[in-house]
């Protein structure tokens, strides 16, 4: 199947954004849930990375405000989430890039911390605060498997010629 590059790009970014949403959605075992990454996070931080002229803002609060859809979540609290990690991330976007994966996978820990807080400060707002420290766990594993998704992502926006 041959597609216009336009298309590609963009086949390749929805495509992307929507396998992260659906492992998002993807029932796990009970005692594996509190280890479920924050796949859309994930995606999201990488392609604003990668090219925050095309992925920024505006996407971070689209993807926040679906996983609140999908979640049942109280409207809003996601996409606010999102819609910071995608302006710190693209504000950062120069800094971070030079750095080598560990310290990428630092910056992507404080990238994920910052998002659950703002959802938990919201929750906690509502009465809905989680009791456990298995809440952090989520920003732990997705910066362990950062440096792994880096170089997926960018073996398939080399692929798809996204510059």
């Amino acid at each position: 199947m041959n597609l216009r590059p336009d298309t590609r790009r963009r086949v390749t970014l929805i495509g992307t954004f929507t396998i992260a949403i659906i492992l998002a959605i993807m029932p796990f075992p009970t005692w594996a849930e509190p280890f479920r990454p924050d796949w859309v996070a994930l995606v999201l931080i990488y392609w604003c990375l990668a090219v925050p002229e095309r992925v920024a803002v505006g996407t971070g609060w689209l993807l926040g405000f679906l996983q609140d859809v999908l979640y049942g979540s109280l409207l809003g609290s996601n996409a606010l989430g999102k819609t910071l990690v995608a302006y710190l991330t693209v504000r950062l976007h120069l800094q971070v890039r030079m750095f080598p994966r560990w310290q990428q996978a630092v910056s992507v820990l404080g990238l994920l911390s910052a998002n659950q807080l703002l959802v938990l400060w919201i929750r906690g707002a509502i009465g809905q605060a989680p009791e456990t420290f298995s809440y952090w766990t989520p920003s732990i594993v997705g910066a362990l498997l950062w440096p792994w998704l880096f170089v997926i992502l960018r073996d398939l926006r080399r692929r798809s010629d996204i510059a």
